[in-house]
């Protein structure tokens, strides 16, 4: 699959996974913070793997024998991982180290790496099936929609884009679901085990302000050798040495990337290990001491953590801006009529347009919401204060962006219902000292989700029974 549709289905993803989604809440879907989603091996059950291909396999010798296609090469629970999945996530895995520009690791190291990954998420898709998490067909449409759209693809377009890259579209619905699945799991984990107070927040900016690398965001690549609480000292011992057996490559003159992808346990291993930017103090004290001497292109020694060992190499720095942020916004109010199974949408429309006509007519816009609005906002005649940029959905936004003061908009179409919106004033605002809080709090949360996050990996991957069968993985 082209580069730009993979990186717009991060983003489709992400859109999908916020602390309350559009099908959570009754209010117009004030936007709220993401959790980056990693991209699943996508692997084609209805294509076998070509030996011949050089992406098939990055040590020339991958099994294309068909007898070997259905074997088991692990069970994890009460399900199993086939032969037949593995290569072809191997495949996938290798085409997508060299479309970066990395050299894949020997096939062994592949397989074991591949398929640890592949555990992993049977293990969070079983716990999620557990505790009642699923994905509609109706989100899974809209997911896959509004994939094609950003890319500007007709649905069509996009189903002959999959199937010139041999993906079954069956095989990637299964994809796209299971991958909404694994971050609402992992966004319910955050919700509820992170919380950022105020006190939090002060003291992150004071600490930012006294240090010297506070301003700065680093760009990092990184590879964990992960330990579980599970393990014995002899076991730990081993993975230490694991650790340093990767940094010795590095020192010897390998690339990081292709280190990253032979050793890392973390769920970026197969992109080189390259992490976003991110403030410094986001990294933590440890981490953050760690690499503020750094040079561009230096790398860390081995540091441990409770995750395990870790190795950082970093890429670049920069000064984050602190620039005045002015923003346009808009106090607006509105009536909400739902659509649902007592209400048809043709029902709703019409009585949006009668509402309409009574206020055309000398009726009270906030009596109105008051009587008829379905929103919570209506015990206070639908005003929703003062919004900025992106607080709404983007249909209600656009149709609201095009209102005058005192203006009615004709009938908008969310997924919440039908809306009428009253723009009743506009203005430019300083949240500059808003903005820098609201990043501050990211930061913490960011750094907080990560050890949630990785706690649940953990315990998860502890309690579940993993039987490997492949001979030589």
């Amino acid at each position: 699959m082209p580069k730009k549709i993979l990186s717009t289905l991060i983003i489709g993803l992400m859109i999908l996974s916020p602390f309350q989604t559009a099908a959570e809440t009754d209010d117009i879907s004030l936007s709220t913070d993401n959790l980056s989603i990693d991209m699943p091996l996508i692997g084609d059950d209805e294509t076998s793997v070509d030996p011949e291909s050089e992406t098939a396999d990055p040590a020339g010798s991958l099994a294309a024998d068909n007898n070997l296609l259905d074997r088991i090469a692990a069970i994890v629970n009460e399900d199993v991982i086939t032969q037949r999945e593995l290569d072809n996530a191997v495949v996938t895995a290798t085409r997508n180290l060299r479309q970066q520009g990395i050299e894949p690791p020997e096939l062994s190291s592949m397989q074991s790496q591949v398929l640890e990954t592949l555990v992993i998420k049977s293990i969070q898709l079983q716990h999620a099936r557990e505790i009642g998490m699923s994905v509609s067909d109706s989100e899974l449409d809209d997911t896959i929609r509004r994939i094609a759209d950003e890319n500007k693809l007709s649905l069509q377009e996009f189903y002959s884009v999959l199937e010139q890259d041999g993906i079954s579209f069956n095989k990637f619905r299964k994809e796209i679901r299971d991958e909404i699945i694994l971050a609402r799991l992992r966004e319910r984990q955050i919700n509820s085990q992170v919380n950022v107070t105020d006190g939090e927040i002060d003291n992150f900016l004071r600490t930012q302000e006294a240090s010297a690398a506070g301003n700065e965001e680093f760009l990092l690549a990184h590879i964990l050798i992960s330990v579980t609480e599970h393990m014995d000292p002899a076991q730990i011992h081993e993975r230490s040495q694991r650790a340093e057996q990767a940094l010795k490559k590095i020192q010897e003159g390998a690339d990081f990337a292709h280190v990253a992808a032979e050793f890392s346990d973390a769920p970026d291993a197969m992109s080189g290990g390259m992490l976003d930017w991110r403030p410094i103090t986001q990294m933590g004290p440890t981490f953050a001491q760690l690499l503020s001497p750094l040079d561009t292109g230096e790398i860390t020694p081995v540091v441990q953590s409770p995750n395990g060992f870790h190795i950082f190499k970093l890429i670049d720095r920069r000064e984050q801006e602190n620039s005045a942020v002015v923003i346009d916004q808009i106090h607006a109010r509105h009536i909400l009529i739902k659509v649902n199974e007592l209400t048809s949408d043709n029902d709703a429309r019409e009585e949006i347009l009668q509402l309409k006509s009574r206020i055309e007519q000398g009726a009270n816009f906030a009596e109105m919401a008051k009587l008829h609005s379905e929103d919570g906002s209506a015990s206070s005649g639908g005003d929703l204060g003062w919004l900025s940029p992106g607080n709404t959905v983007p249909p209600f936004e656009k149709a609201m962006n095009q209102l005058l003061p005192g203006q009615i908009s004709d009938p908008v179409k969310t997924q919440f219902g039908w809306h009428l919106i009253q723009v009743i004033e506009r203005r430019e605002q300083d949240v500059s000292d808003d903005h820098q809080r609201e990043n501050a709090r990211q930061a913490i949360r960011s750094r907080k989700a990560e050890v949630v996050v990785q706690e649940m990996l953990r315990q998860l991957r502890d309690q579940a029974y993993v039987e490997y069968r492949a001979d030589d993985i």
